[in-house]
């Protein structure tokens, strides 16, 4: 998938762990309502957006990825305070995340994804918010963690990207449901949801809705496309280059085991190819 970011994996887990792909990312796909994310991942209207391989919105001239070209789910009728909780109830009282991330804070930052569990069936759509979520659970342990641990003494700098160039003094490290990392997320998801992320990319650990945005942000320019494929290529996406391929089965158990978990609480199967 050329031209997609890169994530740090749970740092208590993979310290540094981070899925390399070259190039510029696309547009992020959380076009407003009335616009298509065309198969390239960019906003508009028209052919050339809603036609083949349109991805969310009002698509026509074929289905968008994820099948039926229905409607998807209600997020807030799927991701209830029961749910949300049930998963920061996992996580020890002291975990700097327990206070920042708040179900209120995810519903806020999806609102600005209006592709995010649409595009296909109502099954589809549980099982791309059960991945979102299996995902966010192994990344962040359960809610606990905001920053990746002793992310500052690590150097994620790529310094042959003039696009998005680093910024003296600061650090581009894990952060957020994802753990966002490297100048050349921070760049481009600032620039899509409304923040300096080269200069103040510490914003990302002080304010949970812009926190949430920018895993959603990651999600639906990388990841939402290929949860057709089955789960184990959101794994690909995420960090493949770490842990995929035996790489590191535990990793890869650990979150297909967070993904089913969260598939049967919703009701859905959670369909074929989990592991990658």
């Amino acid at each position: 998938m050329a031209n997609s970011p890169t994530l740090a994996a749970l740092p208590f887990l993979v310290v540094g762990s981070v899925l390399l792909i070259s190039g510029v990312a696309a547009q992020n796909c959380g076009c407003q309502s009335n616009m298509c994310c065309s198969k390239y991942g960019y906003c508009g209207t028209g052919d050339a957006y809603c036609g083949e391989g349109c991805r969310s919105g009002p698509c026509y001239g074929g289905s968008p990825p994820g099948g039926s070209g229905g409607g998807g789910v209600s997020v807030e009728s799927v991701v209830t305070e029961a749910f949300f909780n049930g998963i920061k109830s996992k996580a020890p009282n002291s975990c700097a995340g327990k206070n920042f991330y708040t179900r209120q804070s995810f519903l806020d930052a999806a609102r600005a994804y209006p592709g995010f569990a649409k595009g296909g069936s109502s099954t589809e759509g549980k099982r791309e918010i059960a991945a979102f979520f299996a995902h966010v659970t192994h990344e962040t342990g359960s809610m606990c963690y905001i920053d990746e641990i002793n992310g500052a003494s690590r150097d994620y700098c790529d310094r042959s990207n003039t696009q998005w160039p680093c910024q003296p003094g600061k650090h581009y490290y894990g952060r957020g449901p994802l753990q966002i990392s490297w100048n050349y997320n921070y760049g481009p998801a600032g620039r899509d949801i409304g923040f300096d992320g080269l200069r103040n990319p510490d914003r990302v650990a002080q304010d949970a809705t812009v926190s949430f945005k920018t895993a959603l942000w990651f999600w639906m320019t990388n990841v939402h496309q290929v949860m057709p494929q089955g789960f184990g290529a959101t794994i690909r996406a995420i960090n493949g280059n770490l842990e995929c391929n035996g790489k590191n089965p535990g990793a890869v158990n650990a979150r297909v085991s967070y993904y089913r978990d969260y598939c049967r609480q919703f009701g859905v199967d959670p369909g074929n190819n989990l592991y990658c």
